[in-house]
Order: C-alpha cells, then sequence, then structure tokens
C-alpha cells in the first residue's frame, strides 16, 4: 500500500514539475548539461551553506524558494544561523536532511516536497552516482545540478555564482557580486605580480585545534591557492597531492614557516569542548586569542620563525566554502606583505559586502593576528 502511495506520488511529481517556470539548459560545474524549469519556485540545498550564494540573490528573503536543506549552516556556522535566524525566524521550520556523500538523503522525502531542482556541491556527485540518486531523482522529473564553492573555489566560484542566478532568475546580482569579487581579486593579484616580492613560507592549519591530530592543512587547492595568490608559499603545497591533507609535526619543523594562519569556526555542534579557535561574526575573539596563543605552544610550531617573530594569526574557517573567499586573499596578502597592502582593509571589505550585498548586517569575527591583538 505505502509503495502505491509513494509510486502514485512519484507520476504526480514528474507530470506537475514541468508547468513550473521556462525550460533552460543549465551547464553546471560537472560539466553536464542539465534542463531545469528556471526560475525555480521549489528549491532543495544539498548544503545550508549554500546561504552564502544564494543570500546574494534573493537579497529580500534568501530562503523564500528553499523547501528542504541539509543542517551544516546551524552547526558550522552558528554565528552565521543566528544572524538570518533573526531575520528569517521561519527558517527553523525548513526541512532537514542527512548527506549525500554519507548515503543518509531521504529520496521520498524530497519528492514530497516537490522541488524544481536539487542543488548539490560537486563533492558529492560521485556518491550521488555510485548509489543511483540522480538517476531515481531524474526518473521523476526532479533534476539535479552541482556547484562548487570547496573543492575548487578559485575556478567554480564564478560558474557556480551564474548557475544560482540563472536558477533564481537573479542574473544581475549574481554578475554584480561576481564584478565586486573580481575588482578585489585584481587588486591583489596586480600588485604581487607587478612588486615580485619575495614570498615567504606559509603554514596553514586547517580547523587547527579541532583535533589532537597535529596538523591539518590544504594542498595546492582551496586555501592553499589563496596563499599563493596572496603572495605566499603554501608549504604543504609540497606534500599534500590533493585539497586536503595533513602534515606531521616533522614536516612544519623542517619547513620552519615564517608565517602561520589558523582556520577556525565554531564547531560545538561537531565538536563539543574542542580546542578550537572560535571565528566567524560575533564570536569571543578573546577567547579566539587564548587558544591560538595555546596551540602556538606545540612541540611543530613553537620554535618556529611564525611564533618566534609573531606572525600568527587566525581566520574564519568557512571562507573555504563560501564565494567570500577574496576577502581572505585580501587579509592573507596584509599578513604576508603588510607594507604592499597597508591601504588594504579586509574588514572594510566585507563590511560592504553586507551592505551591498547581503540581508544581514556585519559583524566582527572573521580576522584575528596576534601581532597586535588586532580583532577585526
Amino acid at each position: 500500500m505505502v509503495r502505491r502511495i509513494v509510486t502514485a506520488l512519484l507520476v504526480w511529481v514528474s507530470a506537475t514539475s514541468a508547468f513550473a517556470g521556462e525550460k533552460v539548459v543549465i551547464h553546471d560545474v560537472a560539466g553536464r548539461d542539465v534542463t531545469v524549469n528556471a526560475p525555480v519556485e521549489r528549491l532543495i540545498l544539498g548544503e545550508g551553506r549554500m546561504t552564502y550564494a544564494l543570500a546574494m540573490l534573493d537579497q529580500d528573503n534568501p530562503f523564500k524558494r528553499v523547501v528542504g536543506w541539509r543542517d551544516d549552516l546551524e552547526k558550522a556556522d552558528p554565528g552565521s544561523w543566528a544572524l538570518y535566524k533573526k531575520r528569517y525566524p521561519d527558517i527553523t521550520k525548513i526541512p532537514t536532511f542527512g548527506g549525500f556523500k554519507e548515503g543518509t538523503f531521504d529520496i521520498e522525502q524530497a519528492v514530497t516536497l516537490d522541488p524544481d531542482v536539487v542543488v548539490m556541491n560537486i563533492e558529492a556527485q560521485q556518491a550521488t552516482e555510485d548509489s543511483g540518486l540522480d538517476k531515481k531523482l531524474a526518473a521523476v522529473g526532479i533534476p539535479v545540478v552541482y556547484v562548487d564553492f570547496r573543492a575548487h573555489p578559485m575556478v567554480n566560484t564564478e560558474p557556480s555564482m551564474k548557475i544560482l542566478g540563472e536558477l533564481t532568475g537573479e542574473q544581475k546580482n549574481a554578475q554584480a557580486f561576481l564584478d565586486f569579487r573580481q575588482k578585489h581579486l585584481d587588486t591583489v593579484t596586480q600588485r604581487i605580480e607587478d612588486a615580485s616580492p619575495k614570498r615567504p613560507d606559509v603554514f596553514i592549519e586547517r580547523a587547527a585545534g579541532y583535533t589532537e591530530e597535529c596538523c591539518m592543512s590544504f594542498g595546492n587547492a582551496n586555501f592553499g591557492e589563496m596563499v599563493e595568490l596572496a603572495g605566499g608559499h603554501n608549504i604543504a603545497g609540497d606534500i599534500i597531492p590533493g585539497t586536503f591533507g595533513t602534515l606531521n609535526p616533522e614536516q612544519i619543523i623542517a619547513s620552519n614557516p615564517s608565517q602561520y594562519i589558523a582556520t577556525g569556526g565554531e564547531w560545538s555542534g561537531y565538536m563539543p569542548g574542542g580546542q578550537w579557535i572560535p571565528m566567524g561574526p560575533n564570536s569571543d575573539q578573546t577567547e579566539a586569542l587564548s587558544r591560538l596563543e595555546s596551540l602556538l605552544k606545540r612541540p611543530a610550531l613553537a620554535q618556529a620563525d611564525a611564533v618566534t617573530e609573531g606572525h600568527t594569526h587566525a581566520i574564519w574557517h568557512q571562507f573555504y566554502n563560501s564565494p567570500y573567499q577574496f576577502a581572505a586573499i585580501e587579509q592573507i596578502a596584509k599578513w604576508i606583505h603588510p607594507e604592499l597592502f597597508k591601504d588594504i582593509d579586509p574588514s572594510a571589505t566585507m563590511r560592504e559586502l553586507h551592505e551591498r550585498f547581503l540581508p544581514i548586517d556585519y559583524a566582527p569575527g572573521y580576522f584575528l593576528s596576534t601581532t597586535d591583538n588586532e580583532t577585526q
């Protein structure tokens, strides 16, 4: 009986979904051409943190189209979650899903929500195809579109924003943000190219203090690439073959980095009691500084030039998974080439981003440095 009801529901969704919007072909970041009825009225987000992008498109209410999502925004970035929840209290009523990669996505629940499209992160593609979820969704007329702000953000942020702009019918807002982003990126990269400064060795520790393991980092993508664009040399890029990986203490000691940057976040939802560095909007920066200074005492770092010379910093981890990474590049450039970028104010950049493109107010907590105890 239940099977017959579900089958009938799937047929109904397939028959009715064609009446929404106008058929357009989306070329997603996985290289697939996907036909979607756009602008969409109902969408499912494979990650709640896609809000970072969606909020710059549907600026009046980023959640008006969202009928389901994963609960990672609340757990991975409670500071931003609190700001959005205060402005849009009904977001607590949006149904949540398990992860695609973990195989806990409930397809029958998704079908009952009648989405026009499911937007997934590119990292979920393999698991989605291996499980056949993409074919099951396609069979009932629900297209899947892949975007990416994490695996290769410097390549895929622009097409991902354009995809979301087309899905929502907010192409102008998407392009306005991309122009803003590119202007800030060009300022940094052009100065580095013109000045050709010596590139200091930089160790960027991913989620420092999240576990007792030392030390997670980034290869030649994501934050690793941001370091290079900012005029530094990412020491892990010579060792880690992929985007994410781990360095052992001996490798860090041998590299003797002259700049240290920890990524941090509010992760009590994932790792209560952990020694992670609280970063993000409205985070406790006094506690963040205390934890950063404590982590610098570990044997892998205590004698490094970065620590003994006071070039140690922390940055909001979620820059690694959002379209805002250009502000992180500005800040890294200012940390490692302070004279070259003394007129650049990354906090002002983040404030302008909020004022021009986002429906929530700017709150400090994205950058921290022990050099001058500066918090931003």
